[in-house]
């Protein structure tokens, strides 16, 4: 079982402020924020109020478990025209990279555009580099919007384990 860290929504939001100021500091202008769903989202719509921009989402599946993958698969798309705009891409973590790496491809087919990254955590071993992150971490990261799926996910394993 990986290390687990539990964000509290106080350090959620306290995370969210200091990534979009980090953004807004750099100078860099966007005219759209996706958020990649489902963790992607609260933090894209902090980002996007923030830099007063329009708030899209990608809805992409990945995650089977802790620390379990399949490839990931978007299952729905865009509803803005992102073709030659300046696009911010949000995520709660970049883990592994290969949702990251997707979403990109996937919006450089629906374009192209200047795409920019930025995330809340990075994990060491990613194969994507986001534009933007606040900490490094090797720890699985329990957001305050998943903390039953979590428990109901260890009890779940342990059940397997025992039986």
């Amino acid at each position: 079982m990986a290390d687990l860290r539990y964000i509290s929504w106080e350090e959620y939001g306290r995370l969210a402020e200091a990534l979009a100021n980090k953004i807004i500091n750099s100078s860099l202008q966007f005219e759209l924020v996706i958020g990649i769903a489902r963790g992607g989202i609260p933090l894209a719509m902090v980002v996007a109020d923030r830099l007063g921009v329009k708030l899209d989402i990608v809805n992409v599946k990945s995650y089977t478990g802790i620390n379990m993958r399949k490839a990931p698969t978007i299952v729905s798309t865009l509803t803005e025209n992102i073709a030659g705009k300046r696009i911010l891409l949000v995520d709660d973590l970049v883990d592994n990279g290969d949702t990251m790496q997707t979403v990109i491809a996937y919006l450089m087919k629906q374009g192209p555009a200047d795409v920019k990254t930025a995330v809340l955590f990075k994990k060491p071993w990613s194969k994507a580099e986001p534009d933007f992150y606040l900490e490094l971490v090797d720890s699985w990261i329990v957001f305050p919007w998943e903390r039953e799926e979590v428990r109901r996910s260890i009890l779940s394993s342990q059940e397997v384990k025992e039986g």
